[in-house]
């Protein structure tokens, strides 16, 4: 029920805390009925934008953030939000138009809103632009640890790892607390195969504090590799049940290809077998393009050093079996799970359809060294 009673600055501070809830469709509600009341207010106005931006509604996101500037063309947070809804909606010149407004008019001290503007530009791969709105923030304040370590994400995917480690070094000198920017720093120094470094950090995290299986695949790797811990070891077993609770976590992407593949395997079921004879000299020529692959002697260097040898199939096989992590688990899974962090890790996708596909990819993302 309407109240009169309300201002417009109540009925914005009900939805805002409504949205933080999460309670989008709620939040709209709010503004809807604030709006027929106040229907000149920016701040409602800009507020409909975001809960529809929540909601992916962009079209209708746009709509709202374009009424807000028309009322008030300077809007900081509605130049934020129709920026952000441009870049869903592919329009990346427009978008960062809207941005850099936000900094022609002053607000290069609203940190909250700059450190947003290049989170949102870094989503979206604008890696060089995500950093000039970075470096604003801690140009303007250098004492701001997330400013530091959002500065450390972007030179890090921007290939310079040295700047990236003192940003987030000192990210953590300005809160020892900050754990993305330790994660993130230890993957880092993994890499560059300063392993000792990387454990150190790994070992000041919690299994609850990791959100995907990298850093916890390395954390029981170094912790094996350099204190000799066994498998069974008891320090173990929150970290392997928090790897477990990542793995269960559906995959849409993953679930729709299985379910393609089951369908499309029932209608290979049905079909007359007779067919298959039209491809037996395929199939020929393919086992014997096989049997010279099996012959031809690759080598590739993982990234902690060790070597392996022999055909693309029997390197990817020696892989897995390398990884006490995947034992019982398919070679199939083992490339899928190690896309999905190299992905996590570099932003390139790996593709996991054959065994020299998936290791090529990933020497590209920078994960492997292939000799020969």
């Amino acid at each position: 029920m309407s109240n009169p009673f309300l201002s417009s600055e109540e009925y914005d501070e009900r939805a805002h805390q409504l949205y933080n809830e999460g309670q989008y469709e709620e939040a709209l509600d709010v503004l809807r009925e604030g709006l027929a009341l106040y229907p000149g207010s920016v701040e409602l106005h800009v507020g409909v934008g975001y809960a529809r931006l929540a909601r992916e509604e962009y079209a209708w996101a746009r709509q709202s953030f374009e009424m807000g500037l028309v009322l008030d063309g300077n809007h900081e947070d509605g130049l934020a939000g129709l920026g952000e809804t441009l870049l869903k909606l592919g329009q990346r010149d427009a978008a960062l138009a809207s941005f850099r407004r936000i900094l022609e008019l002053g607000y290069e001290d609203d940190l909250d809103l700059v450190l947003q503007v290049g989170r949102a530009l870094f989503r979206e791969e604008m890696l060089e632009e995500s950093r000039e709105f970075f470096e604003t923030a801690v140009r303007e304040s250098p004492e701001l640890a997330e400013a530091q370590a959002c500065l450390g994400y972007a030179q890090h995917r921007l290939g310079k790892d040295d700047e990236a480690i003192a940003h987030l070094e000192r990210a953590l000198e300005l809160d020892d607390e900050h754990t993305e920017a330790r994660i993130y720093l230890a993957n880092i120094l993994y890499d560059r195969g300063e392993y000792e470094r990387s454990l150190r950090h790994l070992e000041r995290t919690s299994a609850e504090d990791h959100w995907d299986e990298l850093g916890i695949w390395r954390y029981i790797d170094l912790t094996k590799k350099l204190k000799r811990a066994g498998d069974a070891d008891p320090e173990f077993v929150e970290w392997r049940d928090r790897l477990g609770e990542l793995a269960g976590e559906s995959d849409p992407i993953d679930e729709m290809l299985s379910e393609i593949e089951t369908r499309a395997a029932e209608e290979a079921e049905s079909r007359d077998r007779a067919q298959l004879e039209l491809f037996s000299t395929l199939l020929a020529d393919l086992a014997e393009r096989r049997r010279d692959e099996e012959t031809t002697e690759h080598s590739v260097f993982a990234g902690d050093g060790t070597e392996f040898r022999g055909s693309w199939d029997r390197i990817v096989r020696a892989m897995k079996e390398a990884n006490t992590m995947m034992t019982g688990r398919s070679v199939q899974e083992f490339m899928a799970t190690e896309a999905r962090r190299g992905y996590s890790l570099t932003g390139v996708k790996i593709p996991t359809h054959d065994a020299e596909s998936f290791i090529r990819g990933s020497a590209d993302a920078g994960l492997l060294r292939i000799v020969q």
